[in-house]
């Protein structure tokens, strides 16, 4: 798939980037500024080792018109003017949103937006014409640039089309990470809210990058 991954600058972005490239996936990293996103992808590139450049970096709006999937991963403050940014270039298309509202007084309590969630915030500016998939919020960045080995974290993902859903499923076997159906994107904001629990779990038992795992297979 060509993916784009909008915010990808930060750690989560160019993380999930890299393990996507890894796997044969055409990535463009998205920025406000063009410039620092072909930084960023050059760093991967050579991170990665690849012959050829595996990453390429652009604007946001120009990842995302030439995207078949895009991933959202812009801190909380950024996502509205970021979703309308690529609006018109989403159309048609589905958008994975990573994004966890912060409290910005302590990270470490849950945050409710206004609209539920920031995926169903997101699901409203956009409108039916895209397809808003919830993934990947509890996925500590720690773990996403060691490219070989499995990630012990479980993924959940939200989102009321079937078929969206499975594109997500690959990204995140491609990823090398288990995904589970949670249901539909009312769900996202239990999801959402694991992430500042999970923030606190570390702060206060010295863990780099608790996660979730699924048991009862």
């Amino acid at each position: 798939m060509k993916i784009a991954v909008l915010g990808g600058t930060g750690k989560e972005g160019s993380g999930l980037a890299m393990r996507w490239a890894a796997k044969g996936h055409e990535v463009v990293i998205g920025s406000r500024d063009a410039a620092k996103a072909q930084k960023v992808a050059d760093e991967l590139n050579l991170a990665l080792g690849a012959a050829g450049p595996a990453i390429a970096g652009a604007d946001n709006l120009t990842a995302a018109q030439n995207a078949d999937i895009a991933v959202l991963t812009v801190p909380y403050a950024a996502h509205v003017d970021t979703l309308n940014s690529v609006k018109a270039a989403l159309q048609g298309k589905v958008l994975v949103d990573v994004t966890v509202p912060v409290n910005t007084a302590d990270f470490t309590r849950v945050s409710v937006p206004p609209g539920g969630s920031a995926a169903k915030e997101a699901q409203a500016l956009l409108g039916s014409g895209v397809h808003v998939v919830a993934a990947f919020q509890n996925i500590s960045s720690t773990h996403l640039k060691k490219l070989n080995s499995m990630i012990d974290c479980d993924v959940l993902v939200c989102g009321d089309n079937d078929e969206a859903k499975k594109q997500v499923f690959k990204l995140v076997e491609d990823a090398s990470m288990r995904g589970w159906d949670a249901g539909p994107i009312d769900n996202a904001g239990v999801v959402e809210g694991l992430t500042p629990i999970l923030l606190g779990i570390n702060k206060r038992h010295k863990i780099k990058g608790a996660g979730i795992r699924i048991t009862g297979l």
